[in-house]
């Protein structure tokens, strides 16, 4: 896997806080977005709380 398009995301946790800070990697051309300033973001399913939740791009 190419280390130049790896990002780290991690979860915003479900509505109650479980899950959140779970860590998962994918790549990501971060020069074909839209607005550059803003971070990537996509829905994931998170084993902890056994359900999908938001993750966001972290540096």
């Amino acid at each position: 896997m190419s280390q130049e398009r790896l990002v780290r995301m991690v979860s915003q946790g479900d509505e109650n806080g479980v899950g959140k800070n779970h860590v998962y990697y994918t790549t990501y051309n971060n020069k074909n977005k839209k607005d550059p300033s803003k971070k990537h973001e996509e829905r994931k399913y998170n084993p902890i709380a056994k359900k999908h939740t938001v993750y966001k791009q972290k540096k």
